[in-house]
């Protein structure tokens, strides 16, 4: 099957400093990962710069404004909270991880691909509807749903989170938007200390909690239990927020998963998809610092998403 990987050099020039785990290594891992005979066959393209109208659907106009008016000298960086910062490339970076968003919806939605995964940085799981934390600047999963509604008249749309991390900003900017669905499973207790299973929006959540040290039949326990609901919702497309960094050797959170879990959870994805919406999935980088775990991990996603 066709799968389109959209990235961009941008997304290198985003910096949060010496030895934050943030960094653009973890593209170029990824890349590095995917630069082999056996992905021969993946459509490559250049990620866009997203549009002030495609992010207004996530964000308030004067945030928008705001986060992209900071524009640091070379060298100098702007911290927006503890671990958040932009310096001078970095709004370019927002920009093309939210335009690979949007390009990858206009693709899978127009049938020029079923599938697209986007290896782009900064993440945006967490950048809630005017405040950025947890080093996302734009929620590009909601991008990419609002996208999907307002340009392609998709009703509903499924946005799926895999990542160590309660994504809490996609959460706040659509616990009322009975149009789209969010589930996410996510290690407790652990940053940013959202996500509770009583945490349900306007019957649109569901959120599925796993203890340090829970490993992959956990994981699939959890995912089982969230995908039958997602399959309920009846979705037009869906969404994956991919994150990598739920894996026994990511430093920054402690589950126990491996690639064969990572597999089972993109195949997973993929029959619902089939079932339900054409096998229409766009899927976005989030989290994973380990550097040889992610680049093995988003391998083993991108091969599902091509084979499943």
């Amino acid at each position: 099957m066709s799968l389109l990987l959209l990235s961009h050099r941008a997304c290198l020039g985003h910096d949060n400093g010496a030895h934050h785990p943030e960094s653009p290594d973890r593209v170029r891992a990824v890349l590095k990962a995917l630069d082999t005979e056996e992905f021969a066959d993946l459509i490559r393209d250049e990620a866009p710069e997203a549009t002030v109208e495609q992010l207004e659907r996530a964000h308030p106009a004067n945030y928008v404004a705001a986060i992209l008016g900071i524009r640091p000298e070379p060298g100098e960086r702007v911290a927006l909270d503890a671990d958040t910062s932009m310096a001078q490339g970095s709004a370019e970076a927002a920009l093309r991880a939210a335009g690979a968003a949007v390009a990858a919806v206009d693709a899978v939605c127009g049938a020029e691909v079923r599938r697209a995964f986007c290896a782009v940085r900064p993440p945006g799981h967490h950048a809630e509807i005017a405040r950025p934390m947890g080093f996302c600047l734009f929620a590009n999963a909601v991008v990419a749903a609002r996208h999907a509604q307002a340009v392609h008249g998709v009703a509903r749309v499924a946005i799926l989170d895999f990542d160590v991390h309660h994504g809490n900003g996609t959460q706040a900017i659509v616990e009322r938007d009975p149009s789209i669905f969010f589930a996410s499973s996510h290690q407790s207790p652990c940053y940013p200390g959202t996500g509770d299973p009583s945490e349900v929006g306007v019957g649109n959540v569901m959120n599925e909690t796993l203890a340090p040290g829970a490993d992959g039949t956990a994981f699939r326990a959890a995912w089982t239990r969230l995908l039958a609901a997602a399959e309920a919702f009846d979705p037009g497309l869906v969404v994956v927020s991919a994150g990598f960094d739920a894996h026994a050797a990511d430093p920054l959170a402690q589950l126990r998963l491996r690639e064969p879990d990572f597999a089972w959870i993109t195949e997973a994805i993929c029959a619902l998809a089939e079932r339900r919406c054409g096998g229409r999935i766009v899927s976005l980088l989030e989290g994973g610092y380990d550097l040889d775990a992610l680049a093995r991990s988003a391998a083993t996603h991108v091969r599902a998403l091509m084979r499943a």
